[in-house]
């Protein structure tokens, strides 16, 4: 029985850590070291809904999400229930950085959930 408490605590702070305190996408965008590699929640509006095949078939998604002010791109390889609207974005926060004349980066969250919020756009078939 002793050996299973430690166990237990263990897993709760493994689960807390896991969990992202909300965040907006301004203040992804204004420090995005910070957050890069991270596990976020961040709330906003989708636009822009775009659906994508790889060469190997594979689907994924990708949408704009904003909260009015600043947007940032949402990657998400399981289908988001709606495809615009108020919703709330889990996922890992992404500076993607290369370089091919000049330096380039984009920001982008890669979705692990996205809950959509009823009433508020379009459902996806």
């Amino acid at each position: 029985m002793s050996g299973t408490l430690p166990s237990l605590g263990v897993t709760l702070v493994a689960i807390t850590a896991a969990q992202a305190a909300p965040v907006s996408v301004g203040e992804l965008l204004a420090d995005p070291a910070r957050f890069s590699g991270q596990p976020v929640t961040v709330s906003g509006t989708m636009s822009d809904f775009r659906e994508h095949v790889t060469r190997t078939r594979t689907r994924y998604y990708t949408f704009d999400f904003g909260d009015g002010a600043h947007t940032v791109r949402v990657v998400s390889f399981v289908k988001p229930p709606c495809r615009a609207g108020a919703a709330t974005v889990e996922g890992t926060f992404e500076q993607v950085k290369w370089r091919v004349r000049v330096n380039y980066s984009r920001e982008e969250v890669m979705a692990r959930n996205v809950i959509c919020f009823p009433g508020h756009g379009p459902k996806t078939r």
